[in-house]
């Protein structure tokens, strides 16, 4: 028997033979694709120009013209909308491979390395989680100014120890394993066993954090930018067209409604995909069921 047959714990088998594909993998495989498909086809068609300014259109209602109506300076709301995503998606794409690229390696290396090392590279990620995002954003914009490679950047680092700890953990439990004790044993060194045997054990519980982590920078780059320290203007972003928003909220609350709906949307997909790829990638869940 192969080391990867011994490493694949056995799952148990539907009356069908097949195990049932989770509700929430499915819904949020459906909210993930409507976002991916809404930022690509900005690419190629939105509406209307989402930067013209039309002072004769301020604040329609929804109509056949402008469905989802016009801002305070006469911007196609649904415009600006198709092209967030397309900036929400980037942003969450660049953030959770920094965090992933760093978290990773350091979480393998500190379970894999001497003890001196992990307490180093342990205590270092306690040190970043002192940090949140937003505080990192802060700091950032201060020296750098405010920019969506700011946000990026921030939300990233600010990840990274959710990567680093998953990592850790996982490696722990495959190091423990009788095959990698055996291929210890047959003198393989410790990068080619953390490559052959520890990395495809442990890639389904990082594709979960990565989807999870995708819905966290989502709604982390939505409140930087409402805050002002996300994308600058004027490239649309669903945070500023809150903060935007808010300011006439009393009178025309449609125009906080549809970027809010679209944040609460992308997130519960991110979450409902995290929780259906956990469902399905992991067997003792099913059999505590």
């Amino acid at each position: 028997m192969s080391s990867a047959q011994q490493a694949e714990p056995r799952q148990p088998r539907q009356s069908g033979g097949r195990r049932k594909v989770p509700a929430s993998l499915v819904i949020g495989l459906v909210l993930v694709g409507m976002v991916i498909v809404t930022a690509l086809v900005s690419f190629v068609w939105t509406p209307y120009d989402p930067l013209q300014i039309d002072a004769a259109e301020r604040l329609l209602p929804p109509s056949p013209e402008h469905w989802l109506g016009t801002d305070r300076f006469g911007r196609d709301v649904l415009s600006q909308l198709m092209v967030g995503a397309r900036t929400t998606l980037f942003v969450g794409v660049i953030a959770v491979g920094i965090a992933a690229l760093a978290g990773i390696p350091l979480g393998v290396g500190a379970a894999v390395g001497r003890p001196w090392l992990s307490t180093f590279v342990m205590r270092g990620i306690d040190l970043t989680l002192a940090f949140p995002a937003l505080l990192l954003a802060i700091m950032f914009g201060a020296v750098y100014g405010a920019s969506t490679l700011t946000a990026m950047v921030a939300i990233g680092i600010a990840t990274v120890p959710r990567f680093a700890r998953l990592a850790r953990s996982g490696t722990l439990q495959v190091m423990s394993t009788e095959y990698v004790l055996a291929a210890r044993v047959a003198g393989r060194g410790v990068l080619p066993i953390s490559v052959r045997h520890v990395l495809p054990n442990i890639a389904s519980l990082l594709l979960v954090q990565a989807s999870v982590s995708f819905g966290i920078a989502v709604l982390a780059e939505s409140g930087l930018s409402y805050l002002g320290f996300g994308t600058a203007p004027p490239t649309p972003s669903w945070g500023r067209m809150l903060a935007e928003g808010r300011e006439l909220i009393a009178v025309y609350p449609l125009l906080t409604l549809w970027p809010a709906l679209a944040i609460a949307l992308a997130v519960l997909g991110f979450n409902l995909l995290g929780d259906g790829l956990r469902d399905r990638f992991d067997p003792r869940l099913e059999v505590s069921r």
